[in-house]
């Protein structure tokens, strides 16, 4: 025969119990909301990064002295494969823009390239559509050689 103060202590372990469930319902969203939030700050800080580097690397493509001098087209080309290449887009297509780019004409004439691209994140966006999507851009300017 069990004893009055074990009977006791049964009850509370079990409602203690109960309240860890509880309290564990309603920190679990939150804490999802906080971890999903890092992952995709992460990811569109990545992204801006890509899109750096791909207007640096086009740039630096388009004025370096060359024969024959590259084209605003083959410029383009390699931002766009560097995008498509490195960007974290969770599934969807790389789908970066590269703005006009005037070719070299003639020694210390300024190059630019501007690069686009739209973050929609993989879960956050849309979960709450007022937060919509993220417009990143990058503009490298370098003389040409």
């Amino acid at each position: 025969m069990r004893s009055r103060a074990t009977h006791r202590t049964a009850q509370l372990t079990r409602k203690m119990r109960g309240a860890a469930g509880v309290e564990f319902a309603l920190v679990f969203p939150i804490l999802l909301l906080v971890v999903f939030g890092i992952v995709e700050f992460g990811a569109a800080w990545y992204d801006k990064a890509v899109i750096t580097n791909a207007s640096r690397e086009a740039a630096r493509a388009g004025v370096v002295f060359g024969n024959p001098v590259p084209t605003s087209t083959k410029i383009q080309s390699v931002a766009t494969n560097y995008c498509q290449n490195k960007l974290v887009t969770f599934g969807a297509a790389a789908n970066c823009t590269v703005g006009s780019v005037t070719a070299c004409t003639a020694t210390g004439n300024p190059l630019t390239v501007t690069v686009s691209y739209t973050f929609t994140g993989l879960v956050l966006g849309k979960l709450a559509p007022f937060t919509g999507s993220l417009a990143l851009n990058a503009q490298t300017t370098m003389l040409c050689e």
